[in-house]
């Protein structure tokens, strides 16, 4: 049964892994799309993330199995991929990969929750299956890499292929059937409004706040790394940006340990001081001798990703009622996936058009030393407020005491 799971998260990371990294140089440098537009296009995901919670909650929990909702929005979204790949005006891409991202984010929601109904703890046996998504994501990325097709469609085309693969996989997944079928459907199912009361809490409001803030300047790794990395001559783009997925893992099994000799508040700010060294590692970074700056900035990942995203997870079930975790975490979803990088995805392409530069032969460059600059310096004004307001309730109680500090 496990080994199905992880396949099934290996197939379901592929897929966003496949196309996700790269979109950015496809649209820049084939397509020629303005930063704006490829940061749209970038936040079309976002939106996805925060729509996706009422297609959760009202097909899989209450209408169909997981296993067909699964599969179904697996077949469309793969139609959907291959009609994008076939684009080149940028209203109807971008129609068409948002009508994509609406069918594809909330099968992020959907494998987990499966995942969960199928194995006996949750808390022990979860992680060991989730990275296997990262481990498609890595393996996608060195694929389209080594493919040499980060500025064409074809990496649309693949993550369409396996959207297929993943649609008829799904069939060999265990019944999955609603929980709530027979239960009257109310909106505060779906959407987290009850958990609002709990940002009456300062900490809790500053970390939710943080959290919203630190996916702006996140978005401009996402939409635009690819595109910068392939503009200034990196070899290989795609495969080297795996590197992150690479320390995310590593990062993933040393969290315990700095867990219990940082706490919550240092690891999170450590978590935001990575993003703003990362950003500084890209703006003096370069090909040749200082290509070690941009290795050091694509591997801090793990710690950007790792440090603030899975630890404020931790620290979400810590400090909130039992009966609220679910909502309490829908919320943080929604600020930060949703919310946080669609307001990321909007300003990083404004950001990038204001310092593009064309050329005497009409080709597009940009000012990259400023673009991160900026970046790095919103991640620097979130961690400065973060390390000042948020205190971090001691929850010495629930460490044993042999590891007590």
């Amino acid at each position: 049964m496990k080994w199905r799971l992880r396949l099934m998260m290996l197939f379901e990371f592929a897929i966003w892994g496949a196309w996700y990294v790269t979109v950015g140089t496809w649209l820049g440098q084939t397509l020629h799309f303005t930063g704006t537009e490829i940061g749209a296009v970038a936040g079309t995901t976002a939106i996805g993330a925060m729509i996706s919670p009422l297609f959760v909650g009202l097909l899989a929990d209450r209408l169909f199995d997981t296993r067909r909702v699964l599969a179904l929005l697996h077949i469309v979204g793969a139609v959907l991929l291959v009609v994008a790949a076939q684009q080149s005006s940028f209203a109807v891409l971008y129609a068409t990969l948002l009508a994509y991202s609406l069918c594809y984010m909330p099968t992020l929601a959907l494998t987990t929750s499966l995942a969960m109904r199928h194995i006996d703890d949750p808390q022990e046996e979860f992680g060991a299956i989730r990275v296997f998504g990262t481990l498609g994501w890595i393996v996608m990325g060195l694929i389209v890499g080594a493919w040499g097709v980060e500025a064409t469609a074809s990496p649309l085309l693949l993550a369409a292929g396996l959207s297929v693969v993943m649609a008829g996989y799904c069939f060999t997944l265990p019944p999955t059937p609603p929980l709530a079928r027979h239960k009257q459907f109310e909106i505060r199912h779906v959407l987290p409004l009850e958990s609002l009361h709990l940002l009456r809490n300062r900490s809790m409001a500053v970390f939710a706040l943080a959290s919203f803030l630190i996916c702006i300047p996140l978005q401009f790794y996402y939409a635009f790394t690819n595109l910068f990395l392939n503009e200034i001559g990196v070899v290989n783009a795609a495969g080297k940006m795996t590197g992150g997925q690479m320390s995310e893992i590593l990062c993933m099994l040393l969290i315990p340990w700095f867990f219990r000799h940082l706490g919550v508040k240092y690891m999170l700010a450590v978590g935001m001081l990575a993003w703003v060294l990362r950003y500084a590692m890209f703006a003096f970074g370069g090909t040749g001798e200082l290509m070690w700056m941009l290795w050091l900035g694509i591997i801090l990942h793990g710690i950007c990703f790792d440090f603030f995203f899975v630890v404020g997870q931790i620290y979400i079930d810590r400090e909130a009622p039992a009966a609220l975790r679910a909502a309490t975490q829908g919320l943080i979803t929604f600020l930060t996936y949703g919310l946080g990088m669609f307001v990321g995805s909007w300003m990083s392409g404004l950001v990038v058009d204001t310092y593009a530069r064309t050329d005497a032969q009409g080709a597009v460059t940009h000012d990259w030393y400023a673009i991160w600059m900026i970046a790095g310096a919103c991640a620097a004004v979130v961690l400065v407020l973060f390390v000042l307001l948020f205190k971090d309730r001691k929850a010495t109680a629930s460490i044993p005491v042999a590891d007590a500090n």
